[in-house]
Formats: C-alpha cells, sequence, structure tokens
C-alpha cells in the first residue's frame, strides 16, 4: 500500500518535461520583447498618430486606451483570484469566461497604443520615465507571448500560469504608471 501511493509522487518529480515546456515560452516572449524593443530603437519614428474623433489628441486617446487596458487588467486579476478560489464563496461557472474575454479586450485596446508608441516614437531613453515606459511595453508584449505559449502546455506546475499572468499585469501597470498616469497629472482628466 505504501509503494502504491508513493510511485506517483516519484514519477512527478522526475519529469523532465515541465522544464522545457516552461523553459521554451519563456525564451520565445523574451525573443518578443528584445524585438520590439531593438526595432523600436533603431528604426526611424514617423511621428504619425492614433486618433480617435472627440479627443483633444493623440496622448489624450492614448492614455484613456491605456486606462481601459488597465481596469481590464484589474478584471483579469479579481477572476483569476476567483478561479484559483482566492476570494471565498466567490466563483461561478462564468468567471473563466469573464477572465478570457478581459484578457482579450485589454490586449486588443492596448495595441493601437502599442502601434503608435512602436511606429510613431520608438524605443525613446531620453528620461527615465521614458525609458521605463519603454522597457515595460516591450516587457509586457514578450510576457503576454510567453502566457499564451504556456497556456497551450499541459502538466505545468499550478503555479506557472498565475506568475505568468502576475508577469503581464505587472508589465501592463508599469506601461500605465508611466504614460497615462504621468498624462492625467499633467493635463487633468481630460478628453
Amino acid at each position: 500500500m505504501s509503494a502504491d501511493r508513493e510511485a506517483p509522487t516519484v514519477r512527478a518529480r522526475t519529469n523532465p518535461a515541465p522544464a522545457a515546456a516552461i523553459i521554451i515560452p519563456l525564451l520565445v516572449g523574451a525573443a518578443v520583447a528584445i524585438v520590439l524593443g531593438v526595432y523600436g530603437k533603431v528604426h526611424e519614428p514617423r511621428f504619425f498618430s492614433v486618433n480617435v474623433a472627440g479627443f483633444s489628441s493623440p496622448t489624450a486617446v492614448k492614455a484613456w486606451l491605456a486606462t481601459l487596458a488597465a481596469v481590464l487588467a484589474l478584471g483579469q486579476l479579481t477572476s483569476a483570484l476567483a478561479m484559483y478560489g482566492k476570494i471565498p464563496g466567490f466563483n461561478p461557472p462564468w468567471i473563466g469566461a469573464v477572465h478570457v474575454w478581459t484578457g482579450r479586450l485589454a490586449v486588443l485596446v492596448s495595441v493601437p497604443v502599442a502601434v503608435h508608441c512602436l511606429f510613431a516614437l520608438g524605443f525613446q531613453d531620453y528620461q527615465t520615465r521614458v525609458l521605463l515606459h519603454s522597457l515595460f511595453g516591450c516587457f509586457f508584449y514578450g510576457a503576454f507571448v510567453a502566457k499564451m505559449l504556456l497556456l497551450t502546455r499541459k502538466g505545468l506546475p499550478g503555479w506557472v500560469i498565475p506568475v505568468a499572468g502576475g508577469l503581464v499585469l505587472t508589465g501592463l501597470v508599469g506601461i500605465w504608471l508611466t504614460s497615462a498616469l504621468w498624462f492625467f497629472q499633467n493635463h487633468g482628466l481630460t478628453f
């Protein structure tokens, strides 16, 4: 009886597959972050802008889209906590769908901001805030790619996806703090 209980534990400890299943997506994510940073640094900025009718400037559009992405990311955090049983008494059957769709929408609204930043401005480092913003932007998309690849892997340790999600959230919060928050502090909550 004792041998039967120990055998699965021994097999789980000696399974090398999770290491490669984790390392490869992390390397791909790191490559995405580096490619974005290098491209942003070496290409000639075009200074075109993303603008939406009703907004006072392209910077206002970017600040509000980044804020929407950050709010959706907080929805991601809340739904993830519920799915992992960290909110006592709250784990409705629809929470997984909420988690998936808030994530999709957060990335979707971040894309016009990223396209503008990457093509119009490139990777900038003339000021600490701007350098951090550029680094967080590259990190966010690299972490996002790594997380999406990790989601396709089976048999990962239970901590991997929450850590990957936390890194994506950290990148997005860093982007928001170094851009939208700065904009609102300097221009008010203007549209």
